[in-house]
């Protein structure tokens, strides 16, 4: 176990290195770019299983233990070392991001973006995946900033390369306002440091902010919240996220949403709620109160964009929904109650599952009609995707309604427990600020039903129309890259106890400082 967490997260990377060197001979295929994208498919399946086994050998009675650690000395002037491990707050995120990035593989491997070296774009997302899983992984504050900074570079050039139109801008707004928040980050980071006297995060969270003044810690929540809130993203630091996903190939979409989003909900969970719970409690009311705001605006900019005349993109409204419902994570964390944050993480995993479907199925209309614009693609009568492409349209259909919170699907579970979170707050917290942060943040989900719906109508539902050429309904590849999704996405709806129970204990004792 301690093995092969090691390997899975640094065996993406040894891929990446491996990616950009000649294919030895016999494993050419067809031609070199042909290998590669096989190469990139063999890594991030390897991944997948180890990610599995992993999960499989996990010790599902004690899930609040890390487990599978390693800890080695690696600055000793400093006191920082090399210190992986996961309980059962981390291991769900760790399968999803294997289990995404091998999904994104698979796919491009029957297509890919267009852009330069195939070799470049499957080492890119490697490194992209290597560091996403160190940042699920690692144990050190300083660990954690490395990882977390590491997947800043692949991602803005898997946009700036690989991206559509705008994708230069994109690309730039990506990484600037992503840096910047990263540079608060670290000062917050080296706060807690110095302060404590150590970087270790399972230490810093069993002492659970004794050794750090309320000063300290509400400096430190700030700085290192403001780093986070830009990933998550909260508003009003969200604007890089439309123009980014707008811009970014199908994959990039996929893993921005899927994993990168989580990177930021997981840090406020595993870092500054249990190392400066006074800080939080300090910041919790605002925090809520960001959380709804991002609600309600994520919702009014979707139907924005779907109503008709408005030249709304596809891509760009599903990008603007994952504000809102990254919302309901935040307000969940915000109540700072297990009930909240349970719901947090399940929301964490339920958005990874079914917003990268949805882009998945965006990047596939768009390649059929040449164009994501919802005008365009609804014309007169609607693109009629049910007698078009029923297979493609049902699947659109489907994931919609999970994402719009049906019960008996994945999105459900998670607002649901926020709601409950936000409605009995931990103790001093203001009950009624929160209970008008709940009330909001209901409205928020008739908005999201009304917009998905809209969607539905106008994308699938419409008379059939004369294509000029026939479009192809879900091919052999995409039917295997988005099944899982599918499958996951119904599986956590009818039996969430397999992920709550995984994450209940972990945040009872994470919570209660250390102690189970």
């Amino acid at each position: 176990m301690q093995f092969l967490l090691a390997f899975i997260v640094v065996a993406p990377l040894l891929g990446a290195v491996a990616a950009l060197l000649p294919a030895p001979p016999g494993l050419k295929g067809r031609n070199p770019d042909q290998a590669v994208l096989r190469h990139g498919v063999t890594v991030t399946g390897v991944i997948l299983i180890a990610a599995i086994v992993l999960a499989l050998g996990f010790d599902h009675d004690h899930p609040s233990k890390m487990q599978a650690t390693t800890d080695i000395s690696w600055i000793p002037a400093l006191d920082v070392r090399i210190h992986l491990g996961i309980d059962g707050i981390s291991l769900p995120l760790l399968v999803l991001t294997a289990l995404l990035t091998f999904l994104c593989a698979l796919h491009s491997y029957f297509k890919l973006p267009a852009g330069p070296s195939p070799k470049a774009f499957v080492a890119l997302i490697l490194v992209l995946e290597s560091g996403t899983l160190a940042t699920f992984a690692v144990l050190d504050l300083l660990l954690f900033f490395l990882a977390f900074e590491m997947v800043l570079i692949p991602m803005y050039f898997l946009i700036a390369r690989w991206g559509g139109a705008q994708r230069q801008a994109a690309a730039w707004k990506f990484i600037l306002y992503t840096l910047l928040g990263s540079v608060v980050m670290l000062l917050g980071l080296l706060l807690i440091g110095l302060k404590s006297g150590t970087f270790d995060m399972v230490a810093l969270a069993t002492d659970n902010g004794r050794g750090l003044t309320s000063s300290v810690q509400v400096i430190a929540v700030l700085a290192i919240g403001i780093g986070l809130a830009v990933k998550t993203p909260m508003w009003p630091l969200h604007s890089w996220l439309p123009d980014a996903h707008t811009a970014a190939p199908t994959v990039g979409s996929v893993l921005l949403a899927g994993v990168l989003l989580k990177m930021g909900t997981y840090g406020f969970v595993r870092i500054l709620l249990p190392i400066a719970p006074d800080g939080m409690h300090t910041f919790a009311p605002y925090l809520a109160a960001f959380a709804v705001a991002g609600i309600i605006y994520g919702s009014l900019a979707c139907l924005a964009l779907a109503r008709p005349g408005a030249k709304g993109d596809l891509k760009r409204l599903i990008a603007y929904s994952s504000v809102g419902h990254m919302g309901f994570v935040l307000l969940g964390i915000a109540s700072m109650t297990p009930t909240g944050v349970n719901g947090a993480l399940f929301a964490n995993i339920a958005h990874g599952l079914i917003t990268g479907l949805l882009f998945f199925l965006a990047g596939a209309v768009k390649d059929r009609y040449g164009t994501a614009d919802l005008d365009t693609l609804s014309g007169a009568t609607g693109a009629a995707l049910y007698g078009s492409a029923p297979r493609l349209g049902g699947l659109l259909a489907f994931t919609a309604i999970a994402s719009l919170g049906l019960p008996g699907l994945a999105g459900f579970w998670g607002e649901m427990l926020t709601l409950f979170g936000a409605f009995d707050p931990a103790d001093g917290l203001s009950r009624p600020a929160f209970l008008t942060f709940m009330s909001v943040a209901a409205f928020g989900t008739l908005l999201t039903a009304a917009y998905m719906l809209i969607l539905v109508r106008r994308v699938c539902m419409g008379a059939k129309r004369e294509e000029p050429h026939r479009i192809p309904d879900i091919q052999h590849h995409e039917f295997a890259a988005w099944t899982p999704l599918a499958a996951l996405t119904v599986l956590a709806g009818l039996w969430p106890a397999v992920l709550l129970g995984l994450t209940d204990p972990a945040v009872q004792k994470l919570l209660a400082g250390g102690k189970s």
